[in-house]
């Protein structure tokens, strides 16, 4: 069997072709802002029109939307009339018992949070969004929401305002 031979400069030529040819890359930040157009957003804090007693979702909800499109693109954040303007209500703070126990109770509980969220982008057309979104946790129904609901709060607005950037400017 004979052996093929390449000499170190074919080998550093061919290194090189390899990787300019499978190059590629991709951005997780800004997604599809055309930033030429866009400089500004502004987000209005959201409501509570559902019933949550003392559930500090208003709070936490307005602070992480605003902390998301901040941090990751590079827009200003300005008080009215921003290129984006972001709107909404959390409008579901919602209790399911799941899970039925042979006692017949719940041995899980889920809570469900849903936010209506109009997105508008005054310069670009045809992107705009109006959308509700819900998301849901759940936690042992023995614990009791009072042990449970900071947390379990925070990670269903994680997983909102992810569900909103996707659908506003990640474009996925």
């Amino acid at each position: 069997m004979r052996r093929l031979r390449v000499k170190p400069a074919m080998t550093g030529f061919l290194l090189i072709l390899f990787f300019s040819a499978c190059s590629f890359s991709y951005k997780l930040e800004g997604g599809s802002l055309n930033y030429d157009m866009v400089k500004t957003i502004t987000i209005r804090d959201f409501p509570v029109r559902a019933a949550v007693g003392s559930s500090p979702v208003g709070q936490i909800f307005d602070q992480a939307l605003r902390d998301r499109y901040i941090e990751q693109t590079r827009l200003r954040s300005v008080d009215n009339n921003g290129d984006i303007q972001i709107e909404g209500e959390i409008t579901g703070y919602n209790f399911q018992n799941m899970a039925v126990k042979e006692d017949a109770y719940a041995s899980m509980t889920r809570l469900t949070i849903t936010v209506h969220v109009k997105y508008t982008n005054t310069k670009e057309q045809n992107s705009d969004v109006d959308q509700t979104f819900s998301a849901h946790g759940e936690f042992q129904s023995d614990l009791g929401i009072d042990a449970v609901q900071d947390q379990l709060v925070r990670e269903i607005v994680t997983q909102l305002i992810d569900m909103i950037y996707n659908a506003t400017v990640a474009n996925w």
